[in-house]
């Protein structure tokens, strides 16, 4: 995977990003920040924003595409608010996301509090991930379930890849980013565009989307893939939508403004690669407009919820600092009925840890379902005398747990995290 780290607007991988897409016609996003673990009256801060660039022609594989990674940290704000305001409206590129309107808010957020600008207020041409996967469901002719489920399902059902998900609530604000947490966000935007591809092949093999341009009811503008999904006779409605050149805009509206644009360090995307006609069609048809709210601006939190999760993070920091080692003698020890010989019970947040622990001769398991409960997974380790290894805070509210029973790793690199675990174990 081509992945470029982008953190100076003077820097040659600048440069490669903004000629990137001036090619680009299919682009997948994503966000990263630092979680927050408190009652906050702001959003949290974006620190790194992915662009999947899908390059080359409509025959070109998935996988000829690539990442660029925005370190907002570095970046100065203003300078590059306008380029990517108009990655986000340019008529010319279809937008990929994952629930993404969480990210928007955030990333609007970022660039508002720390660019002095009125940061982004929607994405179009847009595509939601979740929504294509309904729609290839359909396709197969299975029920298409009311529960949204996780990328990395997606990932694993339609392209058979697995997308770990370990790093998902690491610091995104720590840098230099570890290697791991590189490929994890690269990851992330760059599979976008071969779920994409799946549905774009099996659209295209349906036969022609257009017949009748201009027989189109107004009513149906705009429902996108999602209202489209939702109609009975989904497969024959026609939605209607008009898209013009952006390099026509930009050469119609070249004033001082891009000058001055230009000279601050931004170049103006202009699209040397418009959208093939299938994709256009695609774009026409299924295409939805992602948008902002004013009321999306500011947290959604009352006082009474704000007090409760107060109370809820306070309790949580404490068990924090009770379970950062299990306490009494583990389940395995042999006054306690154990054979002596070390177990632990790996969570999906540190699934990977469990192949480490294994390759050192330590007992390491994984849950038994894919997306275990926290009662499921705390029986487990409860009936197979392990010590449960996670990195989720949230599992160390519940009042069920035995203090010898969950430990929280800290560590975020694999190798620390044996480490860290074998010295807690006395191994």
């Amino acid at each position: 995977m081509d992945t470029h780290i982008v953190s100076s607007i003077d820097s040659s991988e600048f440069t490669h990003l903004t000629r990137t897409l001036s090619k680009s016609t299919v682009i997948g996003l994503d966000a990263e920040w630092k979680p927050v673990r408190s009652q906050r009256s702001t959003f949290p801060t974006v620190t790194l924003l992915q662009l999947a660039c899908q390059i080359g022609d409509d025959s070109a594989g998935w996988d000829e595409s690539v990442v660029f990674l925005l370190d907002l940290s570095s970046l100065p704000l203003p300078s590059i608010w306008e380029l990517i305001k108009d990655v986000l409206v340019s008529p010319d590129i279809l937008k990929l996301g994952f629930k993404f309107k969480q990210d928007l808010i955030y990333l609007s957020s970022t660039f508002r509090a720390q660019g002095g600008n009125p940061g982004f207020d929607q994405v179009e041409p847009y595509m939601d991930i979740t929504n294509i996967y309904k729609f290839l469901q359909h396709k197969q002719g299975k029920k298409i379930s009311k529960d949204t489920k996780s990328l990395s399902a997606i990932c694993e059902e339609i392209l058979g890849l697995h997308l770990s998900k370990e790093l998902q609530c690491s610091d995104w604000s720590h840098r230099p980013l570890t290697e791991e947490q590189i490929r994890y966000a690269a990851k992330d935007a760059h599979c976008l565009l071969g779920i994409f591809k799946i549905f774009q092949a099996k659209v295209i093999k349906e036969g022609p989307l257009c017949n009748h341009v201009n027989e189109q009811h107004q009513s149906n503008v705009s429902l996108g893939l999602k209202g489209i999904l939702e109609m009975p006779d989904c497969e024959n409605k026609l939605v209607g939508r008009k898209f013009c050149n952006a390099l026509d805009i930009v050469q119609a509206t070249a004033s001082s403004e891009e000058c001055e644009r230009i000279a601050r360090g931004v170049e103006v995307i202009r699209k040397t690669k418009p959208m093939d006609e299938s994709l256009w069609k695609i774009v026409r048809k299924y295409g939805e407009k992602l948008f902002l709210r004013v009321s999306d601006r500011n947290p959604k939190a009352s006082r009474r919820k704000g007090k409760r999760l107060s109370s809820v993070v306070v309790c949580e920091e404490k068990q924090l600092e009770n379970y950062g080692d299990w306490q009494g003698p583990p389940p395995w020890d042999i006054s306690l009925g154990g054979d002596g010989c070390p177990k632990f019970l790996c969570d999906v947040m540190v699934e990977g840890l469990a192949k480490h622990l294994r390759c050192v001769g330590v007992d390491a398991a994984v849950p038994h379902s894919r997306k275990p409960e926290p009662r499921e997974l705390i029986d487990q380790a409860y009936k197979e005398k392990r010590v449960l290894l996670t990195r989720d805070a949230k599992l160390l509210r519940h009042q069920y747990l035995i203090k010898n029973q969950i430990y929280r790793v800290n560590n975020l690199l694999k190798n620390e995290q044996l480490l860290e675990v074998c010295l807690q174990s006395y191994l």
